[in-house]
């Protein structure tokens, strides 16, 4: 079973693949936590995230894996775990910036390909059922107003201690759309047999429900 969850940034795509996947029993797979990695190695290795050569260059020295443990992904730098700096806005902002790259795009899909394979998975992206999963079964857009989605990152960012100012999320969050949509390769979009879900009035529990009505209705449940 593979299920492809495609949205904009701040969406809910990662928390809600993470608890359809736990009411399946099957792993759930986080690839933007794979391009904050690559632009963590950009802004902490002296690659930045403007310069694919150098990037690419960067990936070639060190050891970015995904690893599972008791159905958890854990993403690791040179044997380190560093999920916890993959959550900050930033890092959020410089995954934006190293997707664009066609050749940090070819690596990151090769892990997540290696990962996924022969098992079921539910994955979350902008380009899953596009580009990574083009033959899953499901497939959803998942989507919110700007409003609500920089109203939803506030409070995470809130809850992890940090310091939010809606109206710079609201602009983040406009200006990673426009990058995702615009970029050359694999931009964000709906593919065209993804179910349409707005989330911008629903809980998280009832967002995670209309999407299990979908697996249902396709006959994998």
């Amino acid at each position: 079973m593979q299920i492809a969850i495609d949205g904009p940034s701040g969406s809910g795509k990662s928390t809600v693949a993470r608890l359809v996947a736990a009411r399946l029993g099957i792993v759930y797979i986080d690839t933007g936590a794979l391009y904050r990695a690559v632009g963590f190695l950009g802004k902490n290795f002296g690659a930045g995230v403007d310069n694919e050569a150098a990037l690419l260059s960067a990936l070639d020295f060190v050891s970015l894996s995904l690893k599972f443990y008791n159905g958890v992904q854990h993403v690791y730098l040179n044997g380190q775990d560093i999920g916890a700096a993959l959550r900050t806005a930033e890092a959020g902002v410089a995954a934006s910036a190293v997707a664009r790259f066609e050749g940090v795009r070819q690596r990151v899909v090769g892990l997540i390909r290696t990962a996924s394979a022969g098992q079921s998975v539910v994955m979350d992206g902008r380009d899953i059922g596009t580009v990574v999963l083009p033959d899953a079964p499901v497939k959803v857009f998942l989507t919110a107003s700007v409003e609500a989605r920089a109203a939803r990152r506030v409070g995470e960012l809130l809850a992890l201690g940090e310091q939010a100012d809606i109206d710079e999320i609201k602009a983040q969050i406009q200006a990673r759309d426009e990058q995702d949509i615009s970029r050359a390769h694999a931009p964000l979009k709906q593919a065209d047999d993804a179910v349409l879900v707005d989330c911008t009035e629903l809980s998280i529990e009832e967002t995670v429900e209309a999407i299990l009505k979908i697996i249902k209705e396709k006959g994998l449940m």
